[in-house]
């Protein structure tokens, strides 16, 4: 029983382009109010250093720590690889004079447990300045 013979009855439309405007205005607005951070969590300040070398002091200790874990101080090589070996050589190297620097030249390739080891053997000398050398890469 259809009592409205002559009228078609039309479909709904739906107007997307109102909303698709709307939905952009939004997107920018959020973009704009968004601040972006590298690293939220993480603030550090990077030390600076002048081009020019210093010459060699006689208060640095130089440890060289090879890729296969050798530890060689002042160009003598240390007897054994672990901490208590290390910090006997390290104190006969400082000798008496007062607050060395301990400079850590370690291969790229060495573990980072016999890095670590030097820093503790150098704590437990009594030596709190620790250096690590690098070199800039060749051109």
């Amino acid at each position: 029983m259809n009592f409205q013979r002559g009228s078609n009855r039309e479909e709904p439309e739906i107007n997307l382009i109102p909303m698709i405007d709307v939905l952009l205005v939004i997107l920018i607005f959020l973009m704009i109010t968004t601040t972006y951070s590298k690293f939220s969590g993480l603030e550090i300040n990077l030390p600076t250093a002048d081009s020019t070398q210093s010459p060699d002091k006689p208060n640095e200790i130089n440890v060289v720590v090879t890729a296969s874990g050798e530890v060689m101080v002042n160009r003598v090589a240390v007897g054994g690889k672990d901490v208590a070996a290390i910090s006997l050589a390290l104190r006969r190297a400082g000798g008496s004079e007062k607050e060395p620097v301990v400079v850590i030249n370690a291969d790229a390739k060495a573990a980072h447990q016999s890095v670590i080891d030097v820093m503790q053997a150098a704590q437990q000398s009594g030596y709190s300045h620790i250096s690590f050398a690098t070199q800039s890469p060749s051109r």
